[in-house]
C-alpha cells in the first residue's frame, strides 16, 4: 500500500480478493479501459484500486456469470438505455436452439437412429427463379433459408402453391451460402426477378437419392443422415448440392406434418 499518500487505495491483490475476481481479470480489464486503477505507481507499475470500486469490479463479475460480453458491460455501467436488449435476445435463440436440439434427441431415443426408406428417382430439369443467403455455421441454417424464401416470395407473389426448394452443400463449413429456389416457367429479360436481384436458373435434372421427411424442419438432419448413410454404403459420391423440396405449406399445416424431400444428385459409377 502507499503509506503515507492515500490509505484508501487497496494493491491489485488484496483488491482482487474483495472484489472476487482475480489478478488476470483486473488486468485485462484495466487494459481494456472496463475498470482502470485509481493510481498506477510510476516506478514499479502496480496497480492499486479504491474501496468504491469494488461495487464496479462485482457488477462486472455479476454480469459475466450471465453471459454478458464485456463491450455490452462497458454499456451497461456508463448507462446506456436497452444495453442487454441484444444479449437476451441472444440467450432467447440459444435458448430455443436448445429446445430444438432436446427434441431431435428424443426422437431419436423414442424412434432410434433414422432407418427412412430411400428410393431412386428421376427428375426433370426445372426453370427455377434464384437467391442466397449466407449462414454462419449449421445454427444459422433455418434463419438463411427463411431469408431466401422470404425474398423470393415478395418479389414473386406466386399465383398458387408455391413449388420451393432449398439448395444445400455438401460441405457446410463455419460461413456459406444457402439457396432457395422457385419453380417457374415465366422468362423474359423485364420479369420482376431481375429487377429484385434475383437469378434465373435451370436445376439440372436426372438421378436422385430421395426420401421424405416428415415433421418439423429442424429435425430435416435426422432424415438427411439417413440417405447420406445410403450413399455411403453403396459408393455412391456426395455430390451437391443437396436438395429440399417443400410440399407443405407450413403457414397451413402442422409442424408434425409437414413433408420435405431429401434429393442427393446420383452420378454413375465407373
Amino acid at each position: 500500500m502507499l503509506v503515507g499518500v492515500d490509505e484508501d487505495l487497496l494493491p491489485i491483490g488484496q483488491f482482487a480478493r474483495l472484489s472476487r475476481l482475480s489478478v488476470k481479470q483486473l488486468r485485462h480489464y484495466d487494459e481494456l479501459g472496463l475498470l482502470v486503477p485509481a493510481h498506477v505507481d510510476a516506478h514499479s507499475g502496480y496497480r492499486y484500486y479504491r474501496r468504491a470500486q469494488a461495487r464496479q469490479a462485482l457488477s462486472i463479475g455479476l454480469l459475466r456469470t450471465l453471459d454478458v460480453p464485456l463491450p455490452v458491460i462497458a454499456e451497461v455501467l456508463s448507462g446506456t438505455a436497452g444495453a442487454l436488449d441484444g444479449v437476451r435476445a441472444g440467450l432467447e435463440a440459444e435458448l430455443e436452439r436448445r429446445r430444438r436440439t432436446l427434441a431431435a434427441l428424443e426422437r431419436v431415443m423414442a424412434d432410434g437412429l433414422p432407418a427412412v426408406p430411400v428410393r431412386v428417382v428421376t427428375e426433370p430439369a426445372r426453370t427455377v427463379a434464384m437467391t442466397g443467403e449466407s449462414a454462419a455455421g449449421l445454427a444459422d441454417v433455418a434463419r438463411a433459408t427463411s431469408a431466401a424464401i422470404a425474398r423470393l416470395l415478395h418479389a414473386l407473389p406466386p399465383a398458387g402453391p408455391p413449388q420451393l426448394i432449398g439448395l444445400f452443400p455438401v460441405d457446410m463449413d463455419d460461413t456459406f451460402e444457402v439457396r432457395a429456389a422457385l419453380v417457374t416457367d415465366r422468362d423474359g429479360p423485364a420479369e420482376p426477378w431481375q429487377r429484385a436481384g434475383l437469378d434465373l436458373a435451370v436445376l439440372p435434372g436426372g438421378a436422385f437419392a430421395c426420401v421424405t421427411h416428415v415433421g418439423p424442419y429442424d429435425q430435416i438432419s435426422l432424415t438427411t443422415h439417413a440417405v447420406l448413410a445410403w450413399c455411403a454404403e453403396r459408393g455412391h459420391p456426395l455430390v451437391g448440392p443437396i436438395r429440399e423440396v417443400y410440399v407443405s405449406d407450413p403457414a397451413t399445416t402442422e409442424p408434425d406434418r409437414l413433408v420435405t424431400h431429401l434429393m442427393i444428385p446420383l452420378e454413375d459409377l465407373p
